[in-house]
């Protein structure tokens, strides 16, 4: 086996991983910033539909994430 490639291939998926971390965050921020409530606060209050919105922010972070960690290895 070729350690240059399995180091590569690791090195692309942590780089990938640390990029759909930042545009996560960044999305959450812009959906925060776009709504003109308090996305912390609903969550606080056990608003569903705003905890179903961020869940899906999250959900999507595991699907790019696990995408960029499968065409790493590929």
């Amino acid at each position: 086996m070729e350690y240059d490639i399995i180091l590569l291939n690791l090195v692309y998926t942590i780089v990938g991983t640390l990029l759909a971390l930042v545009f996560m965050v960044g999305g959450y921020k812009l959906f925060d910033f776009i709504t003109p409530f308090d996305t912390s606060a609903q969550l606080e209050k056990g608003n569903i539909a705003v905890g179903i919105i961020i869940g899906s922010i999250f959900i999507s972070l595991g699907i790019s994430v696990g995408l960029v960690i499968g065409l790493g290895l590929n």
